[in-house]
């Protein structure tokens, strides 16, 4: 059943305190403006839920852009308040890789953001253990965990480790094709892990690297599950029983995930949430009561799959050539960000869907960072 807040005048009070210190200005006695100067109002209970929580967003990109420099520009000032307001303390800053030049393009995008959230101190912090996002979030700030949505940079076992050193937290063993150690999501043929694949999870479950398996066909991701010890991750997937997407996972790997003791993120890409319009948040939350039902609240969190204002704010030559770059069985529709998920204070609107849907806030917070949370601090060394 919904959890019913009954406050009194003091409690109104103390509320509107906690709301004036986090710069959330009280619009009435039950409602907040978001963030200075917005107009979006949450309630205090969504407000404090965010507050409390260490809210982990497991693929999230600080910002969609294909500009060779993207990294190299100065924040505006909007930029930074909106990531100052929207929230999320623990951010996986992870891009697709692949191809001959693989290696070189990992080292450079781990030097380039990194360099980055070195630039901006005042707003990032880079992330390495569980105690890295625990003080991110008592600073208030962004904790960068860099990830690599491929595996095809590691040579061999060894290069794990250092990759590791060098900042890598998470690291997929597929793209959507197929590599050395596994078949992505979109190609024709599925044929599992090889023994080259096996060798690298080995590596990586030895060093304390999450092994992340969203975009693996089916068949390597069962392979994947069976042979990582500890568990992995879907850092950013959707059920395919609600979507039927390739990229999504049949409910065979998601009860096998939380056997294991996996998580699974649960994205906002329209086409992985529905196969049609409307496509709304709450079509993103059914995916995670799907989640819930299967294998229990413990084992799914949030993996936007986007940056804070989302795919459709790219420039048009850029959105045009992001489209172009997957195969057909991708299915784009018009837009790609679902309504209501697409704004830099989406944890919030999340938050509100939950509670509006009866969870509990002790469940919400799992959902929020807490799963995640967790599995991350038993791999992480």
């Amino acid at each position: 059943m919904p959890e019913v807040a009954r406050m009194g005048r003091r409690a109104v009070l103390r509320g509107a305190a906690v709301a004036t210190a986090l710069g959330f200005p009280m619009i009435n006695s039950g409602s907040y403006a978001a963030a200075p100067g917005s107009a979006k109002r949450y309630s205090k209970r969504a407000l404090d839920l965010i507050e409390k929580t260490l809210v982990i967003d497991m693929l999230a990109v600080p910002k969609i852009d294909m500009s060779p420099d993207v990294f190299a520009r100065p924040l505006t000032p909007q930029q930074i308040a909106d990531f100052k307001s929207c929230g999320i303390t623990g951010f996986h800053n992870a891009e697709g890789i692949g191809g001959p030049k693989a290696r070189e393009e990992a080292l450079t995008f781990l030097a380039a953001w990194q360099g980055f959230a070195g630039r901006n101190s005042d707003l990032f912090s880079l992330v390495g253990t569980i105690k890295d996002l625990e003080r991110a979030k008592a600073e208030r700030k962004i904790g960068m965990i860099m990830g690599i949505q491929n595996a095809e940079q590691f040579n061999g076992p060894d290069d794990v480790t250092l990759f590791y050193r060098l900042g890598l937290r998470c690291a997929q063993l597929t793209y959507n094709t197929q590599n050395l150690i596994g078949s992505g999501s979109t190609e024709r043929v599925d044929g599992g892990v090889s023994d080259f694949g096996a060798a690298i999870i080995e590596a990586m479950n030895k060093t304390g690297m999450l092994v992340d398996v969203s975009h693996s066909g089916d068949k390597t991701t069962l392979d994947a599950i069976a042979l990582s010890r500890p568990a992995l991750a879907f850092t950013h997937s959707n059920c395919r029983a609600l979507s039927n997407h390739p990229r999504a996972k049949t409910d065979e790997a998601i009860l096998a995930l939380g056997k294991a003791g996996g998580v699974m993120g649960i994205t906002g890409v329209r086409m992985f949430v529905k196969d049609k319009d409307p496509t709304t948040l709450s079509d993103m939350v059914d995916h995670i009561e799907h989640v819930v039902k299967l294998i229990g609240v413990e084992h799914v969190g949030i993996g936007s799959d986007a940056d804070l204002y989302g795919y459709d704010d790219m420039p048009p030559d850029q959105y045009k050539q992001l489209k172009a770059y997957y195969k057909a069985s991708y299915a784009f529709r018009e837009k790609i960000d679902i309504d209501g998920f697409d704004h830099p204070l989406k944890m919030f609107d999340l938050t509100e869907e939950l509670i509006r849907r009866g969870w509990s806030d002790a469940n919400i917070s799992l959902v929020l960072g807490g799963n995640f949370k967790r599995l991350l601090g038993t791999i992480w060394k």
